[in-house]
């Protein structure tokens, strides 16, 4: 019953995230409008507005689709796994990674929650990693497989895509993986008795099998 409860827990506000940018977007289409222009422009001051609004505004549908289900999955399993940290790993992988985006990247408006995908597969791969954890790592892998880009995505292969969000999302989370190693489910690895022990158990066994033998024969 508990891990339902958590479960139900993890579904909340990734689902409730999900359908704000999908609601975003269905209101710009409605209305005949571009909101690209709330995005996150690099060194200009009326582009800090986009690092608060970057991640919920998409070009088009076919963008808002490919970033929709590898988000969802990966805040489900930040929420399910890391609830006591989760919304700091959320919030602080979108507000990092979007002042270094506007600190660093090149001129032009930067959109998309594609940041946030590459920052939250990165904690949750690299915290796999740290603690040892078949689960999360096979969540990357799902993920990978579902976002075939997400490698290729961090260079800049092609300057219509934001690859300088994609890697400083990447990098943040790898920070965050750190930052909260200590959080998170308990290694999955498998505790083998040592062989030493193993070899003195059977050592016990033959001398206590000796001395009977032995007893038998001198009767």
């Amino acid at each position: 019953m508990e891990e339902k409860k958590k479960f139900i827990h993890s579904l909340v506000f990734p689902s409730f995230f999900l359908l704000l940018i999908w609601m975003i977007k269905i209101t710009e289409v409605a209305l005949e409008m571009d909101f690209a222009h709330l995005g996150l422009f690099p060194l200009k001051t009326s582009g800090l507005k986009g690092i608060l609004l970057a991640p919920m505004i998409h070009a088009d549908f076919k963008h808002l689709f490919d970033n929709s289900l590898p988000l969802y999955l990966l805040s489900i399993a930040i929420f399910y796994f890391y609830r006591p940290v989760s919304y700091r790993v959320f919030f602080l992988v979108w507000f990092i990674s979007g002042l270094i985006v506007w600190l660093t990247a090149r001129p032009a408006y930067h959109i998309g929650a594609s940041g946030l995908v590459y920052g939250f597969a990165s904690f949750v791969f690299f915290s796999g990693v740290i603690r040892n954890n078949i689960h999360l790592l096979a969540i990357s892998l799902i993920v990978v497989f579902l976002y075939g880009s997400l490698v290729w995505g961090i260079f800049p292969y092609d300057l219509r895509i934001s690859w300088e969000s994609h890697l400083v999302g990447g990098l943040t989370g790898l920070s965050m993986a750190l930052f909260y190693r200590n959080y998170g489910p308990p290694s999955t690895k498998k505790e083998w008795p040592e062989e030493e022990e193993d070899e003195g158990e059977e050592g016990d066994q033959e001398d206590q099998f000796r001395t009977e033998y032995t007893g038998d024969r001198d009767r």
